[in-house]
């Protein structure tokens, strides 16, 4: 079977090995779409390159804004006075860069937003205690206007073996720049869930950023609150620990931790247990958040178990085995549902991300899924079909040697109505090849 050159942009996944480590010539742009199974909107990103893109269903380029974020975040138009268009992202970095910076904030200046053409309409960082916004891995525009941002604090933590520490730190900052709410998550580490054995581990870490908090979501309308628990708050705020291996639920009126899970769990399950069982061993999570209102699921709280290494004592990364994306029932702390590489037929290391990545439930029922560290984003059904795939063609420098990637930190699905309108956009079915027809023509 002959195939042009540029059908390398529509060329089958079937696997998802193929935008993974052994190939070194893979496939970019939408590689399957079935428009009548998917969830059809925009996707948003920020990429290697530095720059966050807006792209269709068919991997079209829809906008592009010149800055990344960490992450690039859509604003709501609900919460934004009705305003479409605009993004959150990272304006400035520090000009002298700490070494530390990598996975955090510290090399971050100033923050902002931008409006659909690109124009900065809010700015913040050297309001910030520091002179440096310092923000990294999540940020929230709320209804009265205010940004809540997880950053970062630099300094020394009573009690804790180094001298200084990268603490994570919650602020709701005004349109004004004004700080009018903080937290600090060394002043509740008895709250996380920890041992006295694990505490003390914690205390003597040679890790600086010693829990690497990568996740900050108000909890919004839910049933639960709606059914009387005050635990569920609209306002209350949920967290994750990629080191520490927890999720956490911020009672935002006390401050107080009023719903923990982990740091510790049962061993891993079989990848073929049933459900719904207890939550098995989370390792490097990432991106938990609560099912929105009104969706398959809602309620429930959806994670990306990234199966990397972490934890006190350290937990190994698997090795044949993958990452995983997990539906939970916070009341019952069960799994409800589940999706790893073998929902697709694949092998289980055949979706593997040990770091960054996330994923969120659609209005249909999917799920939408960046598989960050090979830059490839996809939508499953309930039973594990793709239905939709994505692989990154924009590529930068990786922080470590002499290496590009497409890696990408965190995709959120885009609804039509968040775009202004006329904005345009394509819904072309792409039915991939076999793999093993698949070839690459030879230079006549």
């Amino acid at each position: 079977m002959k195939l042009q050159l540029h059908s390398l942009a529509l060329a089958a996944s079937l696997l998802a090995g193929i935008a993974q480590a052994a190939p070194s010539v893979y496939p970019t742009g939408v590689t399957r779409y079935d428009p009548q199974k998917a969830w059809n909107g925009y996707v948003l990103f920020g990429a290697a390159d530095e720059k966050t893109y807006l792209i269709d269903a068919n991997g079209n380029e829809i906008r592009r804004w010149e800055h990344v974020g960490s992450p690039s975040g859509l604003i709501d138009p609900a919460v934004n006075g009705g305003q479409r268009g605009h993004v959150l992202v990272r304006l400035e970095k520090r000009k002298e860069l700490d070494p530390r910076g990598f996975g955090n904030g510290l090399n971050t200046h100033v923050i902002g937003e931008l409006d659909w053409n690109g124009k900065p309409v809010w700015t913040w960082g050297e309001q910030a205690p520091t002179g440096s916004a310092l923000q990294h891995h999540d940020w929230q525009r709320l209804a009265n206007g205010n940004t809540l941002l997880l950053a970062n604090k630099l300094h020394r933590i009573e009690g804790f073996k180094l001298d200084e520490t990268i603490d994570d730190v919650i602020y709701e900052v005004d349109p004004d720049g004004r700080i009018v709410w903080q937290w600090l998550a060394s002043e509740h580490l008895e709250e996380f869930g920890f041992t006295a054995e694990q505490l003390e581990l914690v205390r003597n870490t040679d890790k600086a950023d010693y829990l690497h908090f990568n996740d900050l979501k108000t909890l919004g309308p839910n049933k639960w609150y709606e059914q009387g628990d005050q635990r569920f708050h609209p306002d209350n705020l949920i967290v994750d620990s990629r080191e520490a291996n927890f999720v956490a639920i911020i009672d935002k009126r006390t401050g107080k931790v009023v719903w923990n899970l982990g740091p510790n769990y049962p061993a891993l399950a079989p990848v073929n247990a049933s459900l719904p069982r207890p939550v098995d061993q989370l390792a490097g999570l990432h991106d938990a958040n609560l099912i929105p209102r009104g969706y398959p699921g809602e309620g429930n709280i959806l994670i990306f178990d990234n199966q990397g290494g972490s934890g006190y004592p350290a937990l190994p990364a698997s090795i044949i085995g993958g990452s995983r994306v997990v539906e939970i029932d916070p009341l019952s702390k069960q799994i409800v549902w589940q999706y790893n590489a073998t929902n697709s037929a694949q092998p289980l290391w055949q979706f593997n991300s040990t770091f960054i990545s996330s994923a969120r439930r659609l209005p249909n029922g999917n799920t939408l899924i960046d598989e960050g560290m090979f830059g490839r984003i996809f939508q499953v059904t309930p039973a594990g079909e793709i239905v939709w795939e994505y692989v990154s063609p924009y590529f930068g420098k990786f922080s470590h040697g002499n290496a590009t990637s497409n890696w990408l930190y965190r995709a959120q699905p885009v609804p039509y109505d968040w775009v202004p309108a006329g904005t345009p956009r394509s819904e072309k079915a792409v039915t991939p090849p076999a793999l093993s027809d698949f070839r690459v023509p030879t230079n006549h």
